[in-house]
């Protein structure tokens, strides 16, 4: 019997061993994806023009690490917290990784003692989701954040934060958006007035923030059968997180006998008014719309939150809200940093993010759209040979081109024909071919080709790299 069994065994392992090799699956993990040349291409232009407008409001840029002290994010994101990765424990650190790139920002103010910074920081992190992947939602994803930290005169600031969104999704073209703000002062001080209780203040703000996505019944119920809100409560709050509108309906709600009694509400909406006047100064709020429904589910936000939305463009998706989703949001959170601090200093912060992966699955599908094709590559030239055996003079002159900073390139074949040559910029888009012959050589000269026009130009080619850089500066 114990022979049988061994026998049996030993073709176990077989199997197993077998199966082991069969049961590699080649696949990014879920919730994250590959960026192949033509996706980098367009992402790195989308980049280009964010980090061009941050540094033009003149920031500077910070990194922190991945992975932060488990305690260092944990009570930061309201009901959100649930999507934090936690890692194993490593060396007695319990370790997580970084959920936003706010909360580290915070971090690093308060440990290097640091009142007054202007900063942008683009990075990635990680959410531990059922992501949507088809809009534009990962488990691992870029955030592009831009923060004033600082004591400074109201609003101001935060104008500025909704001037830079307003610069990025135009210069995009991404297509019509609008640019919700609320004041959390407001929200709390309505949740007052309507009946909240203060324990229900931020679990029923993570209900209005569904609002949407969801119809108001919808919100309604949760507040009534889940949240256990009086349903006269979820009636009043009915009635102004439906309300939108601009600076007339501030200064209505200014009038308004309950919301001007609550003291939150009214220096949230002063403060309303004030920066609508100095958006109106940047001449944006075409853009602007105030909505109470807005309240952005993240616990640490105390004065103005906005968030940007994109409106429908795709006519045939008829089914589709009229809104693609939010692509930035941010807003005013003056605690967090005292949470970090020994003494609980605090450093008023204000601040937005970008949401690059949405921005770039709608910048990929309308490159598909136009059939645009995209390079890959930045290369200005291609060194090419006429005749055989010119290897030689190919390396001489590609050397002299890159050390002159002209991106270049070449056939890694001794002998490559012309038409091959030529037929690889055509393909990948290359601008000028820079053609070695015997009779250039003798002449001291450059043949240069202009790859769309196939017009050629013979160049002393101690001035090839001149011309070069004339004619790709026009392209």
């Amino acid at each position: 019997i114990a022979k049988e069994v061994a026998k049996l065994l030993d073709m176990k392992a077989q199997l197993d061993a077998d199966e082991g090799k069969q049961k590699f699956v080649l696949k990014t993990p879920k919730g994250t994806r590959d960026f192949g040349p033509k996706e980098m291409a367009i992402r790195e232009r989308a980049f280009k023009a964010i980090i061009s407008c941050f540094k033009r409001h003149g920031a500077e840029v910070i990194d922190t690490p991945v992975f932060e002290l488990k305690e260092t994010l944990t009570g930061k994101y309201g009901e959100d917290s649930k999507l934090i990765y936690d890692l194993k424990d490593q060396g007695g650190e319990l370790l997580s990784l970084r959920y936003d790139l706010t909360v580290p920002f915070a971090r690093y103010l308060a440990m290097n003692k640091i009142t007054n910074i202007k900063r942008y920081h683009i990075a990635k992190v990680y959410r531990r989701d059922n992501p949507a992947m088809t809009r534009g939602r990962y488990r691992e994803f870029y955030q592009c954040d831009f923060d004033i930290a600082g004591q400074f005169d109201p609003m101001i600031p935060d104008a500025e934060c909704l001037k830079i969104v307003h610069e990025i999704l135009s210069d995009l073209q991404l297509g019509d958006f609008v640019i919700k703000v609320n004041d959390r002062r407001i929200l709390d001080g309505m949740f007052a007035v309507c009946g909240v209780p203060d324990s229900k203040f931020r679990t029923i703000c993570s209900s209005v923030d569904k609002l949407d996505k969801v119809p108001w019944e919808e919100v309604r119920s949760e507040m009534v059968g889940e949240k256990g809100l009086s349903p006269e409560a979820a009636d009043r709050i009915g009635e102004y997180v439906q309300l939108h509108g601009g600076l007339e309906l501030i200064e209505r709600l200014l009038q308004d006998p309950k919301l001007s009694q609550n003291k939150l509400a009214k220096e949230g909406l002063g403060e309303m008014k004030l920066l609508f006047e100095y958006l109106t100064l940047f001449g944006i709020t075409g853009k602007i719309s105030f909505d109470l429904s807005l309240a952005r589910g993240l616990d640490y936000y105390t004065g103005v939150i906005f968030e940007a939305v994109l409106l429908q463009q795709e006519k045939q998706h008829v089914e589709e809200p009229v809104s693609v989703g939010s692509v930035a949001g941010g807003g005013r959170y003056d605690g967090l940093v005292g949470m970090f601090d020994p003494k609980g200093r605090k450093v008023p912060c204000v601040g937005v993010s970008i949401g690059i992966e949405r921005i770039f699955s709608i910048l990929e599908q309308k490159l598909e759209a136009s059939e645009e094709k995209i390079r890959t590559t930045e290369t200005q030239v291609l060194v090419a040979s006429a005749q055989k055996k010119l290897l030689e003079e190919r390396l001489k002159l590609i050397s002299e081109l890159w050390d002159a900073g002209i991106k270049a390139e070449m056939l890694y074949k001794k002998n490559p024909k012309l038409l091959n040559q030529l037929q690889y910029c055509e393909d990948t888009g290359i601008p000028l071919v820079a053609i070695v012959g015997e009779q250039e050589l003798k002449d001291g000269v450059v043949k240069l080709r202009i790859v769309a026009t196939r017009e050629e130009v013979n160049v002393r080619r101690e001035s090839l790299v001149e011309e070069i850089r004339i004619r790709t500066s026009q392209c």
